[in-house]
Formats: C-alpha cells, sequence, structure tokens
C-alpha cells in the first residue's frame, strides 16, 4: 500500500450498487486493504448511511433502480460536503460520469473494472482526502497568529497538572479544564487531543458565549438547509467536523440551559440530530470541555444541569493562574519574545535586569495571555537589542494592583484603571465589559488607550 496506509485501517468507505456480484466484489478487493466498507442496495439505502454515520469514500453506481446515482450524489454532499464520491460508469457512459464530476464526484470508474483498478482508484481518492484533512488540521493550528504556551512548567503544581494531561490523553475520556481566564485552557486542550490516539484527526473548538442558543445548537450539532430563515445551505455543525477527533467546548458554563440536555445526551450515545432534520446521527467525538466558572455554584443557582457536571467531570485539571507561577514568567516571556522577533523581523536579545524584575514583580491579572501580549508590544516598540523596563505598560498597574481598593489613600484615577483592568478581564467581550461599566464601547476603548491597556 501508498503512503496513504496510515490512515486507511480508520476510514469508511460505503458501496452502493444494485447488482450483489459488483458489491462483493469490491467489498471483497477494498476489505482486503484494510477499509470498512459497507454496502447499500439502493438511492435510499444510500441516503440513510449517510445520515447516520459518516463515510470518507463511496463507490456509487449511476444505474439504481429508483434514483438514479447522479440524484443521489448531490444529496449525499449535502449531508457530508467532504465525502469522496467514485462513480461506477460503463465505457459507453463516460459522458455521464463527467457530469457527475461536475456536480461534486471526485473521480470515476468504468466498468468492467479489475481488483487493481479498484485499489489505484481508491487510493487516489484517500490520498486526495488525506491531503484535504492535512490542510485543515494545519488552517486551525494556533501557532500560525500566536505561539502556544509551552507545557514544560518549571512550577511543581502545573507541572502535576501537565502530567495527569498526558495520562489521561491516551484514555478516551471527558475532561474538564478549570482555570481563570488567559491561564492556557485552550493550549492544554490542543495538548491532550496531541499526546491522544486522535492526534492525525481534527481539533475543533467551539466558544459557546460567542452566539445564542438557537444559533450554538446549529453550530455545534448542524442544520437542515431550510431550518430557519437564511439556512440557505446544509451545515454538517461542528460535532460532524471533529469526526474522528477531539471536540472542546470552550467556556462550557455559558451553555444555555436548554442546550445542556442535548449535549448530555450527546455525551452518553454519542448521538445528536441536526436543527431542522429528525434524522438521528452519531459521530465519533472525544469531548474537552473548559471554563472559568464555578459550575457547582452554577449548579446550585439553577444555570447548570448537575448531571452534565458529572458527565464533563470524569477528570479535572485546574491550571493555576500565572501569579502563582513565578518561576515560569521568565521562560515564557523568552519564549514570546523568539516567537514575536522572529514574526516581526525583529533582532532581539532578551531583557534587561530591570524588565525582568518588573515581569517578575507584576501580579498578572490577564495571566498568560497578558504576558503574551505585553511581550508583543514590547518587541514591535523596543529599538534596543534588550526590551527594558520603559517598554513595558506596568509602571501604573503595580500601584493598581497593590493599592486600587476602594477607601485607600489613592487618587480616584487609580481606583477607576484598576476597575478597569478588572471588568475587561473578567468579562468576555469589550461590549460586555462596557456593559457591565455602563459606558458605551467607544469610551471604554479611550480609556483602555488612556492606561495603556493592552488588547486581550
Amino acid at each position: 500500500m501508498s503512503s496513504s496506509d496510515d490512515v486507511s485501517r480508520s476510514l469508511r468507505i460505503l458501496v452502493v450498487d444494485d447488482e450483489p456480484r459488483i458489491r462483493n466484489a469490491l467489498r471483497v478487493c477494498l476489505e482486503g486493504e484494510g477499509y470498512k466498507v459497507t454496502e447499500a442496495v439502493d438511492a435510499e439505502a444510500a441516503l440513510t448511511e449517510a445520515r447516520h454515520r459518516p463515510y470518507d469514500l463511496v463507490f456509487l453506481d449511476l444505474r439504481l433502480p429508483g434514483a438514479s446515482g447522479m440524484d443521489l450524489l448531490p444529496d449525499l454532499l449535502d449531508e457530508q460536503p467532504h465525502l469522496k464520491v467514485l462513480v461506477i460508469t460503463a465505457h459507453s457512459s463516460i459522458d455521464s460520469a463527467v457530469e457527475a464530476m461536475r456536480r461534486g464526484a471526485t473521480d470515476y470508474l468504468p466498468k468492467p473494472f479489475t481488483p487493481a483498478q479498484v485499489r489505484q482508484a481508491a487510493e487516489k481518492a484517500i490520498e486526495r482526502w488525506t491531503l484535504e484533512r492535512k490542510v485543515d488540521l494545519f488552517d486551525n493550528r494556533a501557532e500560525r497568529e500566536a505561539p502556544d504556551t509551552p507545557f514544560d512548567p518549571n512550577d511543581p503544581a502545573t507541572r502535576d497538572v501537565v502530567e495527569t494531561a498526558r495520562e489521561v490523553a491516551t484514555k478516551d475520556v471527558t475532561v474538564l479544564l478549570r482555570g481563570e481566564n488567559g491561564t492556557g485552557k485552550g493550549v492544554l486542550a490542543k495538548a491532550i487531543h496531541q499526546w491522544s490516539p486522535r492526534a492525525d484527526e481534527p481539533f475543533v473548538t467551539v466558544h459557546c458565549p460567542s452566539l445564542s442558543k438557537d444559533l450554538l445548537e446549529s453550530e455545534l450539532f448542524g442544520h437542515a438547509k431550510g431550518a430557519f430563515t437564511g439556512a440557505t445551505e446544509t451545515n454538517p455543525g461542528r460535532v460532524s467536523q471533529a469526526e474522528g477527533g477531539t471536540l472542546l467546548l470552550d467556556e462550557i458554563g455559558d451553555l444555555p440551559l436548554g442546550l445542556q440536555p442535548k449535549l448530555l445526551r450527546f455525551i452518553e450515545e454519542k448521538a445528536y440530530e441536526r436543527v431542522g432534520d429528525p434524522v438521528t446521527r452519531s459521530a465519533d467525538v472525544r469531548l474537552l470541555a473548559a471554563t472559568n466558572q464555578n459550575l457547582e455554584a452554577a449548579v446550585d443557582a439553577g444555570t447548570f444541569r448537575q448531571d452534565l457536571l458529572y458527565r464533563l467531570n470524569v477528570i479535572e485539571l485546574t491550571i493555576p493562574p500565572l501569579r502563582d507561577r513565578p518561576d515560569d514568567i521568565l521562560p515564557l516571556g523568552r519564549r514570546f519574545i523568539s516567537f514575536f522577533s522572529s514574526k516581526y523581523n525583529q533582532s532581539i536579545e532578551g531583557l534587561t535586569t530591570g524588565a525582568e524584575d518588573r515581569l517578575r514583580a507584576h501580579s498578572w491579572p490577564g495571566n498568560v495571555r497578558e504576558l503574551r501580549n505585553v511581550i508583543e508590544r514590547a518587541v514591535i516598540l523596543t529599538k534596543q537589542p534588550r526590551i527594558g523596563v520603559e517598554h513595558f505598560p506596568l509602571s501604573k498597574n503595580e500601584s493598581v494592583e497593590r493599592s486600587g481598593q476602594v477607601g485607600e489613600l489613592v487618587s480616584l484615577e487609580t481606583i477607576e484603571e484598576a476597575h478597569l483592568r478588572r471588568v475587561v478581564e473578567a468579562t468576555e467581550t469589550l461590549d460586555k465589559a462596557a456593559e457591565v461599566l455602563g459606558i458605551d464601547p467607544a469610551t471604554l476603548y479611550r480609556k483602555r488607550k488612556e492606561y495603556g491597556m493592552t488588547e486581550t
């Protein structure tokens, strides 16, 4: 077998043909190569299969009883957009094969065919499938935009979390990641995926606070064409996109209460329905969840289901805040300096002694995310070989963190800055922060600029 051998063992192939002899020949040939093969005798049976489980490749006879293979083709691709379809046709019907390819088929296999031709056609389609999957995985990598936090910490408590994460990565269990905003929960989730047997499959993230209940359900489980106003085409959903891989539900504490039973059912049964489509589907997906909230308090308040918390919390990992990890601050800072120096074509050798002291003294309310942003800004602005204290917008922040309490002998400006920083760190968007503060977003933007607050 070719370079596609490493993925072929997990690939599913659907053979759609009304002739038992043809189906059997294809099955024997393909199973001999290690593929998982399912048969369908007509369009209805094929569509039922496509609606209930994901497939990677279809051998589709264009001549079927009832609805033809040509009619079935767009329905199959509508159900599973990444599906590769090889149409089977007689030599006299090459024009039909060309038309099928125009409609989305990957290739065609003329009758009569030999086992070698079947293997070659499957291999070619799977190579294309593998290439597209690798491109999708690359496109999802955060390293294209910002460096990942290295999980080789000096802090003992954080090291224990990482060691536990490595152990559970190989076990297909649900993991709940806890910690403040910016501590690296999403990065640890990616690391768990990379350490797991699913590493070569997709890693997909759904950010729960970003959408309303209805839109979040559609984003998560997908929707049928025409399910609601604006649904002009079928959306397979993030669960389908994560097939074989890992799905991270970020900020799970903001999952709407009405959607929680559907997630619970998916965790227990791996079954779900798309919005506007009664067909029950299944997916092989590992679930990770992350939160900065106290979910036990949410259960007491009636905003989070206790049974869902139990199912999510099979393994719990809590990442300490950066202020409790002083030995990790400078190593992280140096890593970010290296990354952003390369990104912005800067020649930065490191930090001055004063700058190192400043970083160690800061309490980092925004955690690793804040450190990354501070370093990025410094790399952009510095003209010297080493980053100095003057390149960090932290001078005011020191008094903010040590004072900044109502009733202390500090200025109103100091109190305002402290409050702004804490509200911005505690909310998901600037619009939400402005709403909490009772000011318009433009005013918040101006004040953030005035206080030298970095983007988070």
